[in-house]
């Protein structure tokens, strides 16, 4: 099936292979992705600051943030950015390099969750901490130099599907307002576990398997079932009207493509402003190859979103 990858994507089958995933694994990989995020050398000349902080919540744990500024004066529209990793690996070290590059691009303060990782910590703990982010986002603005009349979710894989959770819970407890909720081949639905997919989709980096692991993770039951967790499964939702506009990518060997296209749809549906973009030859992941053309045609098509969302662009 790999001659269905686009060619400029196949190295990036090598930096991420498919995992069997367990929980006692678990702990390896995530030092495995930390020291090999650290790693990575910061692009140079985005002119972007960035420092961490800790965002206290009503239960007494902290919330670690990443923030970066871009270079000028603001006030500055705002990102909550959300990392990947199914729900179960990644921090705020995921993707360091892209937020430096995107805050600089879309010319806005990026604030990046390091919300609580399943299954040590279920649903709703990872939303629930986002919340806390948000909330804090706006309380600090004058101190962070944002503008709270424009923040735009942001987030990838896992990522994605909490950032539609946090539009969701922000909506149904009355703000704060979100203006663009930006969703990168986004893991919405546990019951694509327990539909078939065609054999191309989910062959590559994130699996069937992994894809079960995680949402068991994270659910503390077997995904797919009748009853979940508030705010856990964003394509349980069942009314979506009332959502920022969207903004969503995927890749069409991504084991995430029916779920995604079938949310498009339904925002569609509920009057939600939404753009899709489907991009052949990509499978889940794919900007792993940041120089590769697709990878570059979606950095553009999701900056392009981001600017009209916060700049009116």
């Amino acid at each position: 099936m790999r001659d269905l990858v686009d060619p400029a994507l196949l190295p990036g089958l090598e930096l991420m292979p498919a995992l069997d995933l367990e929980e006692a694994y678990l702990p390896a990989i995530r030092e495995g992705m930390e020291q090999a995020s650290g790693a990575m050398p910061e692009p140079v000349g985005t002119g972007v600051q960035w420092r961490d902080e800790q965002v206290p919540t009503p239960d007494g744990h902290a919330v670690p943030v990443r923030i970066y500024t871009p270079a000028g004066s603001g006030p500055w529209p705002a990102i909550l950015q959300i990392h990947g990793g199914g729900y179960i690996v990644g921090s705020v070290t995921t993707g360091h390099g892209m937020m430096m590059t995107l805050a600089a691009s879309v010319e806005a303060v990026i604030i990046s969750v390091d919300y609580r990782l399943a299954p040590e910590t279920p649903a709703p703990g990872s939303v629930q901490d986002c919340y806390a982010a948000l909330l804090w986002l706006v309380d600090q603005s004058a101190q962070l130099g944002i503008d709270p009349s424009r923040i735009a979710v942001a987030g990838q894989s896992a990522g994605g599907g909490l950032a539609a959770a946090l539009t969701l819970l922000a909506r149904d407890r009355g703000g704060p307002a979100i203006v663009h909720q930006n969703l990168t081949y986004p893991m919405l639905d546990d019951r694509t576990c327990v539909t078939p997919q065609p054999d191309h989709l989910g062959a590559f980096v994130w699996t069937p398997q992994a894809n079960s692991f995680g949402w068991r993770c994270l659910l503390g039951q077997e995904p797919g079932g009748t009853n979940v967790p508030p705010y856990a499964v964003p394509a349980r939702a069942a009314d979506l009207s009332g959502l920022p506009p969207a903004f969503i990518t995927v890749g069409a060997l991504d084991l995430f493509l029916a779920e995604d296209l079938d949310y498009a749809r339904r925002l569609i549906e509920a009057k939600v402003p939404t753009e899709l973009h489907v991009y052949p030859g990509a499978y889940h992941g794919f900007d792993v190859m940041p120089d590769a053309p697709v990878s570059q045609r979606m950095k553009n098509d999701m900056t392009i979103a981001l600017r009209r969302a916060l700049h009116g662009d």
